[in-house]
């Protein structure tokens, strides 16, 4: 898989910015959250990328609906923000399972064995590199490099870095995450 493929994966970059979503209800508190936020800027669009992570933490990704609603908020046209949403590949556009598992695509993981650790993945998991499980638990992507090449393969289960991860120890590292 090359890079522009994983790019791509993660993001959902393939998607065309909407023109225009109707408007959907972010949380009371996600909004007072946000405008907490947009107060530390002296520019509200300075706090867009934390505001797209504040949307996706409570919904998992951001959908179009959403990123209309952030968008006002931050006085940003939709199609500015969702630029900011497709560029960085920690932001989904897409739905993802209630877990995401990073897999490090990288020279240093291939060459320590990424494609047996993909294998097991795909087949324990009963998904493809970019599919969610169907009872919606994992999401499997992957990422260009995890910055982990000393403890190669690496993957990444939400936010916890795992390294030396081989295929032998997948069902244990997978039951940690319910």
């Amino acid at each position: 898989m090359s890079t522009g493929d994983s790019a791509a994966m993660l993001a959902g970059a393939a998607q065309a910015a909407p023109a225009a979503a109707p408007s959907a209800p972010l949380a009371p508190e996600l909004t007072a959250a946000i405008a907490q936020l947009v107060g530390q800027y002296d520019d509200k669009r300075a706090a867009c990328i934390e505001a797209l992570k504040l949307v996706q933490r409570q919904y998992r990704w951001v959908d179009d609906a959403r990123l209309g609603a952030l968008a006002r908020l931050l006085d940003m046209s939709i199609a500015e923000l969702d630029g900011v949403a497709t560029f960085y590949n920690l932001i989904y556009r897409r739905p993802v399972g209630r877990h995401v598992i990073l897999l490090c695509d990288s020279v240093s993981c291939w060459l320590c064995g990424a494609d047996q650790l993909r294998a097991r993945l795909e087949q324990r998991l009963g998904v493809e590199v970019g599919q969610t499980t169907a009872d919606d638990r994992f999401t499997l992507l992957p990422i260009v490099c995890l910055g982990h090449c000393d403890h190669a393969p690496a993957l990444m289960v939400d936010e916890a870095l795992h390294g030396d991860v081989d295929a032998a120890g997948v069902d244990r590292l997978l039951e940690a995450y319910p």
